[in-house]
């Protein structure tokens, strides 16, 4: 399905992107101020022990559930260059003996650049069973689960200048993704995957990200608000692999403080759907939805529970699912 040459050459702009990152993102020129290092409210007084926001993504960056925030995870104090890492881990239950969990991690350099990694594991439920009985046993897929390796990086270009001004935190970032299992269950399948349009086990996601924080007398309570858009090529978000071609998808999230310890967010993330489906089988993607509630019980740790409606994934509707996501920051 996929070149060692192409696989090479997304390493390679991978690798061009880090060096990219490294001397804009540390560039004072791109600074609006010396805010706090996460890049949340210049403004507002900086506490001792900030609360350990934002949380994991599940692909492996600072965000929530399903969608990045322009602010950056666990940053390193002030006059430091190189921060502490964090560490999460995220399971989400999909029905039909499916769950996706996700072991994830990141580290802040400079309080501008953030690196990210995070490995997904997809359980597949009955889709093998089904396959097996849809083609009356010429698909038996040797392989139950899906691998899929996530390396980010994200560069902060500038700060949230907090209730009182209109900039927002604005990050840009490139996400390497790497499906160690996709190639196997297309040679299980003789070739059906790459027939309806996978093309490849490896794609590279470009991200821009914007987050302001509002706060005004008539709200009664703040909100941080998040714009982002994505040029992707994954299918499922990469776990079914990826196609030939990039499309352009909206990511939108609003999270507001209940009480210092609880907090409420939705997120919305489209998808794009760019490969003929096999009915009963492998359904076309839809967009996905969450509403969650964090609880921050220290300054190093975050527990959050979601409910997620997430359309087709693959053989089966995956609404109605329940997720769990820790982080800890040393």
């Amino acid at each position: 399905m996929s070149s060692t040459s192409r696989c090479g050459a997304q390493w390679l702009c991978f690798v061009l992107a880090l060096l990219a990152f490294t001397l804009l993102s540390v560039s004072p020129a791109l600074a609006l101020d010396d805010g706090p290092a996460d890049g949340s409210p210049a403004d507002e007084p900086a506490a001792t022990d900030p609360p350990p926001l934002p949380l994991h993504q599940f692909e492996g960056g600072g965000g929530l559930f399903t969608t990045l925030q322009a602010y950056l995870v666990n940053p390193s104090p002030e006059g430091e260059f190189v921060g502490l890492p964090s560490f999460g881990y995220i399971h989400v239950n999909m029905g039909y003996s499916r769950h996706l969990e996700a072991l994830t991690a990141t580290w802040t350099l400079g309080g501008r650049i953030e690196l990210g990694f995070a490995w997904n594991f997809f359980d597949m439920g009955d889709l093998g069973k089904e396959a097996y009985q849809s083609s009356e046993g010429l698909v038996d897929l040797s392989e139950d689960s899906v691998n899929l390796l996530n390396f980010n990086i994200r560069g902060m270009l500038l700060k949230d200048s907090g209730p009182d001004g209109w900039m927002p935190g604005l990050t840009l970032g490139v996400h390497y993704k790497y499906n160690s299992t996709v190639n196997t269950l297309d040679d299980d399948m003789s070739g059906g995957l790459e027939e309806i349009g996978i093309e490849d086990n490896a794609g590279v996601d470009f991200t821009l990200v914007a987050t302001k924080y509002l706060k005004a007398d008539w709200m009664p309570v703040p909100v941080i608000a998040t714009a982002g858009v994505r040029a992707t090529k994954a299918a499922h978000v990469g776990l079914l692999g990826f196609t030939d071609e990039y499309t352009f998808q909206g990511e939108f999230s609003l999270c507001s403080p209940i009480t210092d310890e609880f907090w409420v967010a939705a997120e919305y993330r489209f998808k794009p759907s760019e490969y003929e489906p096999i009915p009963g089988l492998v359904e076309r993607e839809q967009d996905w939805w969450t509403i969650d509630v964090c609880y921050l019980p220290t300054s190093q740790v975050s527990i959050a529970i979601g409910y997620g409606h997430f359309g087709w994934v693959l053989n089966h509707q995956a609404n109605r699912s329940f997720g769990i996501a820790v982080k800890f920051e040393f």
